[in-house]
């Protein structure tokens, strides 16, 4: 049976935890919101009909649209929301902005237009918003305040007028921006606001995430587009603080503060005040601009496990006299890198080994796709997370307004922060990764005071991606704006439309489905599994598109917990003999056509055994401890270069080829019998094969391959010389990658691959190595390396070793088109000088061949 969420736990609003007393004195202080829209404009308004609802749909309204504080980590007495129902327009490129006209519909902000809840529920590459607001005369603006205009994000190109007047452009669907808007304001009466919105989505280059025009009704999903964070507004001082900038520091038990103002008023300081709860724990002094060290005596440090915060209270001062005043939090934690017991590099959080179990958390919502209904929706997933057991979320391909981040500081959610990407397809032209560069630098400015990110991703899989060396520049100057937490440079390096490891940056990350993904750190660089699992169920009734796929299905309840609990053993398993430091599950919820989720869609339905999945993900935060099991020492194997079996293809007529060193003689199928490099070959035509009969390898222990090879043509498809069966994907390819047009020596999403390309009708020789205790494959051409990569873990098989073909997804594939001469099996993995040997000796009399 798929156990519904008690109604209990839908109707039910929480009281949200704040970090302390004085924070929670701030926001009730703050708490009131102003009418969001007039009776005018709310008229016309109605939600759209959602095609699926979650337990927050019939909450939102147009007084109940976002009406929390939007900035938790500096926040001001008085502020209005501006959320609400305001007029909306389609646009035609060129249009004039629509000053003193009131437009034909209404939108509920800060709902993207694709949403339900916006009540458009359609994309618009173009689009007017307007609404009219009053300037408390309180707050006076114009004579010792000025007004400041905030947006959370609007996707992608915005324009705002105030009054008929530009006040700020921004470009960038996933940063907040702000305006100075007191010369744009009437002595009294309504203010107007115009935003003018361009959003093309996929149709250019902009970094979009996963949203689609055209959702694929696979792993990409609808737009999310125009207005879709909080729009607020607030008086500041002439002179006031702008940011806040906050490093916490372990070991000298102090935050480093820098105050940055504005307003243009020199000679202002600051004075800091870090309390914990009523208690004041030190006041600091010191100039506004400079850096400032406040003293955090007897550190309460933050993590998941006691998610402890700091309140912080600033006062901006001009001589003696207070000229503004800001609260804020912070958690003291530090994330960095340290050795195992083994050796080997791996995550550690205020100087111990944490293991990251993470999810993938790709927010989304089936009533306002990018824009969680209700702040307790926002809440709700991430609660969940320390119900089942993570503490880790990785953030993917998107963000979140800043009142996410704040839930994830308090709950005590460790976050992987991904770069919303470029399209897939193709590689983006050099405007386009300029700009994704200045959004990028964007993201990491605004986000980089919050405790819970441990960890940039600027890259994901080579989406968008156009060079590597430009990747490994990126991650560089990443690390040079926050030297503070670790930078992922490319998560699922390994996969897809990725231009390789670029070596840059403080983690290996690849990905692999169902994984989990077990890449090996290296000296300078921790590894973890970026994505893997999976495992999907369809629950009928709770489903966008009225089915659903994932990398494998499962038939109910008990069998999806079961594949789970079964998979994270393995990652157990690989922390410690592979030492990965991280392994991130896809994921918390169903996305659309996507089924992997822990909850539907619709966060209606548990779709797991949650006691089991918090037990095994407990066990492997608590096993995985820098220990490890380690490589072993290898079996020593056969000594010499003869191998253990070998084809020498001497035999020049008949079926059957002889192991010349065992005794699995392998049978000839669509070949024929030629010339070799020295004495007879075979030739395949692309249908053929040798098969042993036998699993002549332990792919769970160290191996060599090698043979000599000749290619007829050399096109975009591979070519296989060597492979071992499994009954569904090779445990190796010995081969030809027409991805690469070089050869390759390879895993199942893993490929050693050279970087020459490859002359048909040569005679070259190749030899591949499997290395279980260096945790390496690797690819040798004509007795020299060609590539490496860090493989902790193999396939394990027992099918037939076979010659000219592949096996992938049970299906045989991959044939050869070429000739094979001299192939052998060695049972250890060979040294350079031996490889080098090996081939020297196999070369005499072939160069005239070549």
């Amino acid at each position: 049976m798929i156990s519904s969420i008690p109604p209990n736990r839908r109707r039910r609003r929480r009281r949200l935890a704040t970090p302390g007393a004085l924070f929670l004195s701030a926001l009730l202080a703050t708490a009131f919101v102003s009418p969001v829209a007039s009776a005018q404009e709310s008229e016309g308004w109605e939600m759209a009909e959602p095609r699926m609802t979650t337990p927050w749909t019939h909450e939102v309204s147009p007084d109940n649209a976002l009406p929390e504080y939007p900035r938790p980590q500096l926040t001001r007495r008085d502020w209005e929301n501006l959320n609400g129902v305001w007029e909306f327009a389609a646009a035609a490129e060129g249009e004039q902005p629509p000053f003193g006209q009131t437009l034909d519909e209404r939108i509920l902000v800060p709902y993207p237009t694709e949403s339900a809840l916006s009540g458009i529920e359609r994309h618009e590459d173009r689009m007017w918003y307007r609404r009219t607001f009053e300037v408390p005369n309180g707050w006076r603006v114009g004579s010792s305040n000025a007004l400041k205009l905030h947006f959370g994000a609007v996707d992608y190109d915005a324009v705002v007028y105030v009054n008929g007047q530009e006040v700020v452009t921004h470009r960038g669907g996933f940063g907040a921006f702000s305006a100075d808007v007191t010369d744009a304001l009437t002595a009294d009466g309504p203010q107007e606001i115009v935003v003018g919105v361009e959003d093309l989505t996929d149709a250019t280059w902009q970094p979009v995430g996963k949203q689609r025009l055209v959702p694929d009704e696979g792993i990409f999903y609808e737009g999310a587009s125009g207005i879709w964070q909080t729009v607020w507004m607030e008086p500041v001082p002439v002179g006031h603080v702008e940011t806040l900038d906050m490093v916490p520091d372990l070991d000298s038990s102090t935050l480093g503060l820098t105050v940055q103002t504005g307003g243009d008023v020199e000679g202002l300081t600051v004075e800091a005040t870090v309390l914990d709860g009523s208690r004041r724990v030190s006041r600091t002094q010191g100039a506004a601009g400079e850096p400032i060290d406040l003293p955090v005596p007897d550190t309460k440090t933050w993590s998941p496990d006691s998610p402890f915060l700091y309140d912080l209270e600033v006062v901006l001062k001009d001589g003696n006299r207070p000229v503004d005043r800001v609260s804020s939090y912070f958690g003291m934690r530090e994330i960095g890198m340290a050795e195992g017991e083994d050796g080997r590099l791996r995550m550690t959080l205020n100087g111990e080994i944490l293991f990251h179990m993470s999810t993938l958390d790709q927010g989304y919502w089936p009533d306002g796709i990018y824009t969680a209904p209700t702040d307790e929706a926002l809440a709700f997933d991430l609660e969940q997370h320390k119900v089942l057991g993570f503490n880790t979320v990785r953030k993917h391909i998107k963000t979140e307004p800043d009142r996410w981040y704040y839930h994830a500081d308090r709950l005590g959610l460790l976050v992987w922060q991904d770069m919303p990407s470029m399209r897939t397809g193709g590689r983006p032209p050099a405007e386009a990764g300029e700009q994704f560069e200045v959004e990028l630098e964007e993201l990491v400015e605004q986000k980089k005071n919050w405790t819970s990110i441990i960890g940039w991703v600027p890259f994901n899989e080579g989406w968008g991606e156009w060079d590597r060396d430009a990747t490994g520049r990126i991650a560089d100057e990443v690390k040079a704006q926050d030297p503070t937490r670790l930078v992922n440079a490319h998560s699922g390096v390994n996969c897809c439309d990725s231009l390789g490891d670029s070596g840059r940056g403080d983690v290996i990350d690849w990905h692999a489905y169902v994984g989990p993904a077990l890449p090996t750190p290296d000296a300078t660089r921790v590894s973890m599994d970026g994505e893997h699992g999976g495992f999907g169920l369809e629950v009928e009734g709770h489903m966008w598109f009225g089915d659903g796929h994932a990398y494998e299905m499962t038939p109910d309840k008990e069998t999806l917990t079961r594949r789970y609990v079964e998979n994270q053993q393995d990652v157990l398993e690989g922390a410690a003999s592979c030492a990965i430091s991280g392994a991130i599950y896809t994921q918390i919820t169903d996305v659309e056509h996507e089924v992997n989720g822990f909850f539907t869609y619709d966060r209606q339905v548990e779709k797991m055994d949650f006691a089991q999945v918090r037990a095994i993900n407990e066990e492997i935060i608590r096993s995985a401890d820098g220990t490890g099991t380690g490589g072993g020492e290898p079996n020593p194997g056969t000594p010499g270069l003869d191998g253990v079996n070998a084809y020498k293809f001497d035999e020049g007529s008949g079926d059957t080829v002889a192991d010349a060193i065992g005794d699995a003689n392998a049978t000839l199928t669509g070949a024929e019998w030629t010339e070799g490099v020295e004495g007879g070959a075979v030739a395949f035509s692309g249908a053929g094969q040798a098969d042993t009969g036998s699993s002549l390898i332990d792919t769970s222990g160290s191996y060599s391959v090698s043979a000599w090879v000749k290619l007829d043509e050399a096109d975009g498809g591979f070519q296989t010389v060597v492979s071992q069966d499994s009954g569904r994907d090779s445990a190796f390819f010995l081969q030809y990658s027409g991805v690469d047009q070089a050869w390759a020596m390879s895993f199942s999403g893993l490929r050693a691959a050279g970087s020459e390309p490859v002359e048909p009708g040569r005679w070259y020789h190749l030899t591949g190595v499997r290395d279980v205790q260096a945790g390496t494959l690797d690819l040798y051409v004509d007795g020299v390396k060609a590539a490496s990569q860090n493989a902790c873990s193999a396939p394990e098989s027992t099918g037939n070793t076979v010659i000219g073909r592949a096996e992938y997804g049970g299906q045989q594939v991959d044939h050869l088109r070429g000739a094979v001469d001299d192939a052998r099996v060695f049972d250890r993995a060979l040294s350079e000088s031996e490889v080098a040997e090996l081939a020297a000796t196999a070369a005499v009399g072939t160069e005239e061949k070549r």
